[in-house]
């Protein structure tokens, strides 16, 4: 394991990106939110990413207490990596971080890949509430916990329990409001996003009651 690099500099931030600063740390991070993962997994949804750079971020986040390494239990027995409550606290870091990017996304360029789950933490960060989410796109389906306090962020395929809300919609609506160009309530109620279930978020929802004055409605 090559010994960590470090900016050398008494700062907090400086002191962060020792940590979290390498290319593609962030990203494993983002895809650990949903709960533990292969290596196999990790690597099939970080397209562009060598085996030898995957295999030496999470040796990484492994030395730094970022996440954690073990075997499941029969009949599985495959090893599987997950955050620690460490790593976990980086949820509004990268919630943060996809805010302020907004931006930067733009139209989809020809070589850019797509993952439904890419847009679980755009959608947490546009639904007010709490509650679990499945949320159905022609890319594949994942859920969200809104406003969780502990465990996974999000989890790719239908939710394993009760549901408070289903959402039906195409990937340009999830861009649209990834981009913050869209509320969920506005897409509700273009029907660009169809809602089912009888949970507290999907009544807010039908009923235009998770809008954002900050966000602009597309037009």
């Amino acid at each position: 394991m090559s010994p960590r690099r470090s900016y050398d500099q008494y700062c907090s931030a400086a002191r962060a990106l020792d940590l979290v600063g390498d290319r593609w740390t962030l990203l494993i991070v983002r895809e650990l939110l949903a709960g533990p993962r292969r290596y196999t997994d990790l690597h099939a949804d970080l397209p562009g990413v060598s085996t030898d750079v995957l295999a030496s971020r999470l040796k990484d986040m492994e030395r730094d207490g970022l996440a954690t390494r073990r075997r499941l239990p029969p009949p599985g027995a495959a090893f599987v990596y997950e955050l620690s409550n460490r790593g976990r606290e980086l949820l509004p870091v990268l919630q943060a971080l996809g805010k302020w990017g907004e931006g930067e996304l733009g139209e989809r360029r020809p070589t850019d890949a797509v993952r439904a789950h890419w847009f679980a933490l755009p959608l947490l960060r546009a639904l007010d509430g709490e509650g679990v989410v499945e949320v159905h796109l022609d890319e594949g389906e994942f859920h969200l916990n809104v406003g969780a306090g502990d465990g996974p962020a999000y989890g790719d395929g239908p939710a394993p329990g009760a549901v408070d809300a289903r959402l039906v919609l195409d990937s340009a609506t999830c861009a649209a409001v990834s981009r913050g160009d869209l509320a969920p309530a506005d897409a509700v109620r273009a029907g660009r996003i169809t809602v089912t279930g009888d949970g507290t978020l999907a009544k807010a929802l039908r009923e235009g009651r998770q809008d954002r004055e900050d966000r602009p409605v597309d037009a």
